[in-house]
């Protein structure tokens, strides 16, 4: 005859569930809700949530975020004003709610440990002891939405409790730390594989991307590298191809991670004349859309040291920005369009530099252009080579970082608070817009 099963006994939570009748439970989902939408991570947390959606449809179906980027500039305002009105409500001003919110914060704090503690002790724990702490547990979660000093004694009983019942099975710091390292770890992991965030640090890329621009990165389309290695084991969803906008950790100066276009990819040939760049004899088509375009750039210079922080400080005062002409073009790469400065005169005065003028790509690597083709030291003047050749430089695969793919914030000339701060304003304009084009967007003026 089997042997009949033990009964398994209700967790905490479970046994004081049991004793709140449906109304009181629908009361204490209530105001966990409440709690958690007041706390300041809840806008971010809606925001970052988002975000990844409209990060995967964009770059799933670009054209999409024509009409998608004013949903989510929309979003992004009411989560700011979400975040600010919790900030406000956090001031003496509302001292009575925060008070409650606080302590009602402790109280689940307290209902963690117990529930975690007395989980584990639950075969050592006496039935009168088990008793105790449900009914500390249930007069605490029965407090939820009453005054203060009802939520603080509440809270009061079940700290009694957990010192009379569980403090002798406390967790240790290993136990108390597990939470971080995890939660680290995920954070870390996400950065290693999935996207990371990278500050554009020069005007190679206007107008693309514009000095001050801040964009993820999506480190697994072509695969991910091992920590701490060039190597990467195997692609995961496609090579580079021509047209993406890539960082990539400079091959020949390595203390710099740079960002350009990919122009060549493994067996092209590549020519350079006065008419633009001849892509295995076809010249890359292009439209002239503005002959005198208008950009914005500043001096630049590479931030390692105090003297280069000091010059990020200046800028905040001082007022550096300056307007240059160039002549903008709409280029396209296997019929998707981006766009370029290149003007005629300018094109000339780089060719001059080059040291050669038609390569071949090899494989396992790519060449790179940066979209301000005349003021950008990318393959074809040696990648800012140390040793200060202009031979051509290739970026093998191994050093690729990742796809560039939206903006995600931008200071930048202009925008709110540039009269303020030296002509660097919140470029809300540029919040969410796609590294890669669509093809339907208006001409720039």
């Amino acid at each position: 005859m089997a042997a009949e099963a033990k009964p398994v006994e209700p967790s905490l939570a479970q046994a004081v569930l049991g004793k709140l009748s449906p109304e009181d439970q629908k009361r204490l989902e209530k105001w966990r809700w409440h709690d958690r939408l007041v706390s300041l991570w809840a806008p971010v947390t809606v925001l970052a949530l988002v975000f990844v959606v409209y990060l995967t449809i964009v770059e799933s179906v670009v054209c999409t975020y024509l009409w998608l980027q004013p949903l989510m500039q929309g979003l992004g305002l009411i989560c700011f004003a979400w975040w600010l009105g919790l900030v406000i409500a956090r001031t003496p001003l509302f001292k009575k709610w925060n008070d409650t919110r606080e302590a009602r914060y402790r109280a689940e704090e307290i209902l963690a440990e117990v529930e975690t503690l007395a989980g584990k002790a639950r075969k050592q724990l006496k039935d009168k002891a088990w008793e105790e702490i449900v009914a500390a547990s249930e007069a605490t979660v029965r407090s939820f939405g009453q005054p203060l000093e009802q939520v603080k004694g509440a809270s009061r009983g079940l700290e009694q409790a957990y010192d009379k019942h569980l403090k002798s099975h406390k967790r240790g710091w290993l136990d108390l730390s597990g939470g971080f390292v995890r939660a680290l770890l995920i954070a870390l992991s996400f950065r290693a594989v999935l996207l990371d965030p990278f500050k554009i640090p020069s005007g190679s890329m206007i107008p693309t991307l514009e000095l001050g621009d801040q964009i993820f990165v999506n480190k697994f389309i072509y695969g991910v590298r091992l920590p701490f290695t060039n190597y990467v084991p195997f692609v995961i969803v496609r090579p580079p191809k021509a047209g993406d906008v890539i960082v990539f950790n400079n091959p020949v100066n390595p203390q710099y991670d740079y960002i350009k276009r990919v122009v060549g990819v493994p067996g092209d040939t590549l020519e350079f004349n006065e008419e633009g760049l001849v892509v295995n004899g076809v010249l890359a088509p292009r439209t002239l859309e503005n002959p005198n375009y208008g950009f914005w750039e500043h001096n630049e210079v590479q931030v390692t040291s105090f003297d280069s922080f000091k010059y990020w400080v200046s800028t905040w005062r001082e007022d550096d920005w300056v307007q240059r002409p160039e002549a903008l073009y709409r280029e396209t790469f296997a019929g998707v369009p981006h766009l370029i400065l290149d003007e005629v005169e300018r094109r000339k005065g780089t060719l001059s530099q080059m040291e050669v003028r038609t390569v071949k790509v090899p494989e396992g690597s790519v060449f790179v252009m940066g979209d301000n083709r005349n003021n950008s030291l990318d393959s074809r003047l040696g990648l800012n080579n140390l040793n200060g050749s202009r031979a051509p430089e290739f970026v093998p695969f191994s050093s690729i970082k990742g796809k560039a793919t939206v903006i995600w914030f931008s200071l930048s000339h202009g925008g709110f608070l540039s009269s303020f701060f030296g002509g660097t304003g919140i470029r809300y304009d540029r919040f969410f817009t796609p590294v890669t084009m669509c093809g339907a967007e208006a001409p720039r003026k």
